[in-house]
């Protein structure tokens, strides 16, 4: 089992929580690429995927991910797995909390190339406090994937990855 994780980080926080995604599994087993150096069309080299992005000011795209937009519609992703997390400011941004991820989500589900991609990881929303998201699906129960909160909830990232990652890879048994 081989996993591309995809990220854009601006100030190392993306960053920082995909070396922390990949260290919850083998050695081995996850690839990361920051988008800034590597084409986002690499990602179809593999078939599980992790896109990892975050949410700036009032719920825009990390500049990385919004120089490759475009592409995502083009990429080729059906029958492929994929799963998000997406890094937020649920007190200083309580109105955009992980838009940026809710739009990513958005984004693979309208292209045709895209939208057979099988989804994992949604995550509940419980124990976090923000006004609106665009990341909430099945009755605002649950993000489109990981939610972390570096500025507001510091200290339950680390517990989130691993459980956020006992859970992948749990879907991921069931499924392969």
């Amino acid at each position: 089992m081989k996993i591309g994780l995809f990220y854009g980080s601006t100030t190392c926080y993306t960053e920082i929580a995909a070396e922390k995604i990949q260290a919850q599994f083998p050695a081995g087993v996850i690839d990361l690429f920051n988008i800034k150096d590597t084409p986002l069309s690499e990602c179809e080299a593999y078939d599980i995927i992790i896109f990892g992005l975050s949410t700036w000011d009032f719920g825009e795209i990390q500049e990385d991910w919004e120089s490759h937009w475009d592409e995502i519609g083009q990429l080729h992703l059906n029958n492929k797995i994929v799963a998000l997390f997406g890094m937020g400011d649920q007190v200083g941004y309580t109105d955009w909390f992980q838009d940026a991820l809710g739009m990513l989500h958005d984004e693979l589900a309208a292209s045709p190339t895209t939208q057979g991609a099988i989804r994992i990881g949604l995550w509940p929303n419980d124990g976090y406090e923000f006004a609106a998201s665009k990341a909430l699906v099945h009755d605002q129960e649950f993000f489109v994937g990981l939610a972390l909160d570096e500025d507001s909830q510091y200290e339950l990232s680390d517990e989130r990855i691993a459980t956020w990652c006992q859970q992948l890879q749990t879907e991921l048994s069931e499924l392969i």
